[in-house]
Formats: C-alpha cells, structure tokens, sequence
C-alpha cells in the first residue's frame, strides 16, 4: 500500500500545481478539514501538509494515528497548539524558508512606498489633483539606517536587498551573530532599544510567540525618531496596534508599511484605514507564484526524506523544549 500524503487545499495554491509536484509512489489526497471524507483521508495519513498549523491540536492525532510529519507551508506556526503537538510526537515542519525572497522584497517595496509616499501620490494624480495642494515630502533609502528586528532567513535576506540601495543595516535578535559572519553580512547587532532610537527605518522579522507579543509597544515607539518608518511583516500581534495608530496620528513617527494586523481580516472600521501615512497590504508579502511551488518543493522534499528513514528538515524548535 502507497504511504498517504493528504494535502490541505488553500486558495493561495493551485491544486493542479500540487497534482504536478507530488512525488510518484505516494497516495496523494487533497481534502479540506471536517466531515466524512476528511476523517477517512486522515484515518490512513501518514504526511499531512498545507497551511495547517491551526489544526495542530489533540484532535487531529485523534484521527490521523498513523501520521509522521506535519509540513506547513508557512513560516509561520503561531495559531498551533504547542503543547498538543509535544504530545503527538509527530515532527512538525515550517516551510523552511520558501517564502523568505517574496517576504523580503515585500518589506523593501513596503519601505519605498512609505518613504515616496506612493500611495498618496497614486491618489492625487488618479484625482486630477496632479502633486496635491503641496508636494509631499519625499526620502531616498540611500544613507538611511535600517533596523531589522529579528535576523532570520528573511531577516538576511532583507539585509542584502537593503544594501542594494545603499542602506546601512543594524539589526537586534536574541540569537546574535559571530563578528565574523555580521563582517560577511555587513550589519551590526545593537540593542533593541538603542536599534529603535537611532534606525530611520524599523523593520520587524520575528515569529509570533509569547516574548515577541506587544514586542512594539507606546514605550518602544516613543523611542523613535519622529522622521522614521516602520515595516512589518512578520505578524501583526508583534505590535501594539493602538499605540501604533496614535503614535502615527500624532506624528510621534512618520510612516508604516504592514502587511499584517492584530485581527485578519481587520474590520471596517479599523482607525488605521483612515491614515494617510500608511501603507496597508493584505497579508500577501509571502505568497507569490514563485513561493508557492517552493514552498511545495520543500514539503514534498522532507515527506520523501522521511519515508526514506531521514530526520526532517525545518523541524520547529519548541518540540525540543
């Protein structure tokens, strides 16, 4: 009998791009959770793979008993149930990575559109208004500093688009780099604090956990320059979303560019909206053509490493807490 991968659907990829990708000499199934079909799909799944981590909780190892590896095709994994997943025992794996060019190259066009004011400019020119009643104040990313908060896969990548444009890069993260590696990446590491009073531009990387929660809170923006920016696209509970919109409707800082919010989809009447120095997109830094089929690539990649006896790639780290 062929081992089983079931495949959750999600709009963001194409099933016939996940028919064309899977390995020969699996069972391939594409489902979507609850009922009777998803049930008997997963009574025989020995990979489960897709955008899942919110069904990483004890029920899913209730019906899945034969299961030896959870692929998520995000990088991110903050809606699964940790605990439940320690008790399972089965190694679950984020995407290791797949994303990181796409998330990357959204933070540095979230950067420019903030410092040219883009939007605005698209606003008034579609208007009739040509530049508006004053020519807006614009910025060159050339000489700024960046801080980067977070200095993962993303968070390099990042780094190097940065310098591109000849930016100067500091980044603050728990994990700090070798001199020799900060020399080959040309950054500096300073404190988060000492980061946030000095960058032009703040850009946060950090995966959503408990230390990273309301990590952007009224004290730390109060630390910011009132000419400075701030980017996120890691994950929108990472900053106090009310001390956010006052410290941007104040002046207290110039600009953002987020990519995520505090609830997704935000509602209606969400303050933030009514702002015109920022820059909103819809959680949609990660998914891009290109991403997806490498997000595929990865998953479909440690499902064989598994079945032939290897150790998984990407495994997250608080299975071994």
């Amino acid at each position: 009998m062929k081992p089983r991968i079931v495949v959750v659907t999600q709009s963001m990829v194409d099933e016939a791009v996940i028919q064309e990708m899977a390995p020969d000499g699996f069972d391939l199934r594409i489902a979507k959770p609850g009922g009777a079909e998803w049930k008997e799909a997963m009574a025989g799944a020995e990979y489960l793979v897709g955008f899942v981590d919110m069904l990483v909780k004890d029920e899913l190892y209730a019906i899945a008993p034969k299961l030896k590896l959870i692929q998520v095709l995000s990088a991110g994994y903050d809606r699964a149930d940790i605990a439940a997943a320690r008790r399972g025992g089965v190694p679950f794996a984020n995407n290791g990575g797949a994303n990181s060019t796409a998330v990357s190259e959204h933070a540095v066009l979230l950067m420019l559109a903030v410092s040219r004011q883009l939007i605005r400019q698209h606003a008034n020119v579609a208007a009739g208004r040509w530049r508006g009643n004053q020519t807006p104040k614009l910025y060159e990313l050339r000489g700024r500093t960046l801080g980067i908060v977070g200095l993962g896969t993303i968070g390099k990548k990042t780094a190097r688009l940065a310098q591109a444009f000849g930016m100067n890069v500091h980044y603050y993260d728990i994990a700090r780099l070798r001199e020799e590696t900060e020399d080959a990446l040309n950054v500096r590491f300073r404190l988060y604090r000492e980061l946030l009073r000095n960058s032009d531009i703040v850009s946060l990387h950090v995966p959503l956990n408990a230390s990273t929660k309301g990590l952007l809170g009224e004290a730390e923006l109060a630390l910011m320059k009132p000419a400075a920016f701030l980017i996120n696209t890691s994950r929108g509970p990472v900053v106090d979303e009310g001390a956010l919109y006052r410290a941007l409707s104040s002046g207290q800082i110039a600009g953002a560019g987020l990519d995520v919010f505090d609830q997704e989809p935000p509602p209606p009447d969400n303050p933030l909206f009514n702002l015109d120095n920022v820059v909103l997109t819809a959680h949609m830094a990660g998914p891009t053509q290109d991403s997806n089929i490498a997000r595929l690539r990865n998953a479909f990649d440690n499902v064989q490493r598994v079945a032939r006896g290897e150790a998984p790639l990407w495994v997250i780290p608080e299975l071994n807490e």
